[in-house]
């Protein structure tokens, strides 16, 4: 008699039925991932994390072979549900949904998400996603149940589990000896690619740093005012600008010197009497978090708690009557940057530009310009506005658009490179000379309006891009600085008007040594503003300026502060100086 196999243990994988189960899970994800990465706007990742997180609704219909279709039918559902959202927002933005966009979204009041509503729904947009749904339903349509060996069941299911959750925990715990709470929070980022998670994950991370960012605000209203806040520049209207860079060193700016041609624009704005190039400013600290947390406030290296228990920068410049502004186009809401948001809300506007899911995905600084107009325009007699840029930031090549592809060769670059190494250097250049691009017309706006006050430009902090010593250092390290990462733009343009009436020598103050640690006297003191802390000797427009040791380093570690000046001009730091406990 022949033997004759029962449906319930077949002998062989339907490893076509198989494919096309997991090609209806992963679609929901995939299909919004490979627009992303196929557009330029992220790279790999998350095209990967999606493929690999969607194999999990494998799971119950590989234990339940009979209910295949109904099962699948639910969870597609579900899925489809939730990846229109995705899908919808990079159809209008071209960028990736986030936290930050749940920030902006919960942000915004029930008029400007209809004015939103009406601005970007289309027709187009309306057909496309029909016809996303077609094709869900289609492979829907050609899902069959896939039976294992009763034995084997478990075993699979336990393995898709293992792979996708306990393996990436494992990997965190073990390999990069993390604490199970950044595990989960490293596992979780790695599930935001695939939906529901991205929408699940998101607003659990929404909530966490809504939460941190209201207790830092409710500390900050606490705070007293500044005593005895007197403004010599009186009640004429006035329109001052800061615009924070990012990860730009000047030691790649051909404005401070360098041998490739990264500044163009800011070089022809060099020759005009309004701009001061300042050539000797260094920053405290190579991470935006820790520097901004000392730019923006009265922290510095040796007291560098101040932020939280002393005025800010905005609550200064709002007490001294002037309608603030915060316009970014850093991400907005993510565990690294709550205090950068908690900043901005500080100000009585803000502009959120960029909510992509994390800093390796195209971006670019040219959105700030039209916002920053319409601030310029702003009825207010006294306006202050910043501008964050997202800058030269790694990835470097996801900093400015295929027009900015200037830089493809070896010319100009230090012989010792590999050709990685040198591909690498021109992507930093062009984001440099995009960067350029970005400031100057700031400049150019902000100098159209014919305005009465001055533009500051500056840099958080450098990038050591095979700058220095034997090139062979990317990036920015603490523990082993070089000059690069710490050594940053400083850019004033100066209007007629307000030269005329705060007369100053500001070309001969342009190689005075500073540390961007005390920008926010130097900032008091342009606007004309004193009160109890201002110090006069940290300014470094001020008659009384005063050279001051250049702390650089982690005040929290002991030892961890040493002087700038004492940095070899081409080789890493030795092991930092130690300083007065005071100075800690």
């Amino acid at each position: 008699m022949a033997n004759t196999a029962s449906p319930s243990t077949p002998k062989r994988v339907d490893w076509a039925g198989l494919g096309w189960l997991l090609l209806f899970f992963w679609y929901f994800s995939g299909v919004t991932q490979a627009l992303l990465l196929f557009s330029g706007t992220t790279g790999f990742a998350g095209f990967r994390d999606a493929f690999f997180l969607s194999t999990l609704w494998l799971v119950p219909v590989l234990l339940l072979p009979r209910f295949t279709r109904t099962t699948a039918a639910v969870i597609g559902l579900v899925l489809w549900a939730a990846s229109l959202v995705g899908l919808s927002y990079f159809g209008i933005y071209r960028q990736e949904f986030s936290q930050s966009v749940i920030f902006v979204m919960f942000e915004s009041n029930t008029a400007e998400a209809g004015e939103y509503f009406s601005q970007y729904f289309s027709v187009g947009l309306m057909l496309g996603l029909l016809a996303y749904t077609a094709v869900a339903v289609l492979l829907w349509t050609r899902i069959r149940p896939v039976t294992l060996r009763l034995r084997s069941r478990i075993p699979v299911a336990v393995l898709l589990l293992a792979l996708n959750l306990v393996l990436p925990f494992y990997k965190q715990m073990v390999t990069q000896e993390r604490n199970f709470a950044d595990a989960a929070e490293k596992v979780q980022q790695r599930m935001e690619p695939a939906v529901p998670w991205q929408l699940v994950v998101g607003y659990r991370q929404y909530r966490q740093q809504l939460d941190n960012m209201q207790n830092l605000l409710a500390q900050n209203a606490a705070l007293p005012p500044l005593q005895n806040l007197q403004d010599s520049s009186g009640q004429a209207p006035r329109t001052l600008v800061l615009v924070l860079g990012e990860s730009t060193t000047r030691e790649h700016m051909h404005l401070y010197g360098y041998n490739r041609d990264t500044t163009p624009n800011l070089d022809a704005l060099a020759a005009d009497k309004n701009l001061t190039v300042f050539q000797n400013v260094v920053t405290p600290r190579p991470y935006t978090i820790e520097v901004m947390q000392q730019i923006l406030t009265f922290g510095d290296e040796e007291h560098p708690d101040r932020f939280l228990t002393e005025p800010s920068l905005m609550n200064l410049m709002k007490q001294a009557g002037y309608k603030t502004f915060w316009i970014t186009n850093q991400q907005t809401m993510t565990k690294r940057n709550t205090m950068l948001t908690t900043f901005s809300q500080q100000t009585d506007e803000q502009v959120y530009l960029n909510n992509q899911r994390n800093q390796n995905a195209s971006q670019y600084d040219e959105v700030v310009l039209p916002p920053f107009e319409k601030a310029l325009q702003d009825p207010a007699p006294k306006k202050f506005i910043i501008v964050h840029l997202l800058g030269t930031h790694m990835d470097y090549r996801y900093r400015y658009p295929d027009t900015y592809q200037h830089f493809t060769d070896r010319q100009g670059a230090p012989a010792a490179l590999s050709d990685d190494q040198v591909e690498t250097y021109n992507f930093y250049d062009n984001a440099v000379r995009y960067n350029d691009f970005v400031v100057s017309s700031l400049i150019k706006r902000y100098s159209a309006t014919t305005p009465n006050g001055f533009l500051l430009y500056l840099s958080d902090h450098g990038e050591d891009v095979y700058s220095s010593g034997n090139h062979d250092r990317l990036g920015r390290n603490e523990g082993a600085p070089t000059r690069p990462m710490y050594t940053v733009p400083f850019l004033l343009w100066t209007s007629p008007s307000w030269q005329a009436a705060h007369p100053r020598d500001l070309q001969a103050m342009a190689k005075r040594p500073y540390s961007s640690a005390h920008l926010i006297h130097t900032l008091s003191d342009l606007a004309g503003l004193s009160y109890a802390q201002y110090e006069p000797a940290k300014s470094l427009v001020n008659a009384q300026f005063t050279e001051a040791t250049r702390w650089i380093g982690d005040p929290y570690r002991k030892d961890g502060l040493h002087a700038f000046d004492l940095l070899p001009q081409d080789t890493p730091a030795p092991a930092p100086q130690q300083v007065a406990s005071s100075q800690q």
